[in-house]
C-alpha cells in the first residue's frame, strides 16, 4: 500500500507527506529478509525522494512546499521507481 501512495502523494502536490510512505517501504524492505530483492528499489525510491528534499530544506529562496520547488524530473523519476518497486512486488516468487 505504501508503494502505491508515493506517486499518487508525488503527482498530487503533496510531496512532503510522501516521506511516510518511503520511509515505511525503506525501513519494510529491510527489517524483513524476506523481501531482500526489494532493498534496491526501496533504496533507490528513498535516494530519488531524499534528493529534492535535501535541495528543498538547503536552499534560502526555496518555495514555501516542496511540491512547489520538485523539479518534474525528479517527479517523473519517482514515480517511474515507485512504479518499478509496484512491478517487483507484483511479480516476485512467492
Amino acid at each position: 500500500m505504501a508503494a502505491w501512495s508515493v506517486p499518487l502523494l508525488v503527482l498530487g502536490q503533496f510531496a512532503m507527506l510522501a516521506i511516510v510512505p518511503v520511509l515505511i517501504v525503506l525501513i519494510a524492505s529491510v527489517a524483513d529478509a524476506r523481501v531482500r530483492a526489494l532493498r534496491w528499489y526501496a533504496g533507490l525510491l528513498a535516494a530519488l525522494y531524499a534528493t529534492p528534499l535535501i535541495i528543498w530544506v538547503a536552499r534560502p529562496d526555496g518555495a514555501q512546499s516542496l511540491s512547489k520547488d520538485i523539479d518534474p524530473v525528479f517527479v517523473a523519476l519517482i514515480v517511474a521507481a515507485s512504479a518499478a518497486l509496484i512491478v517487483k512486488i507484483a511479480t516476485r516468487r512467492r
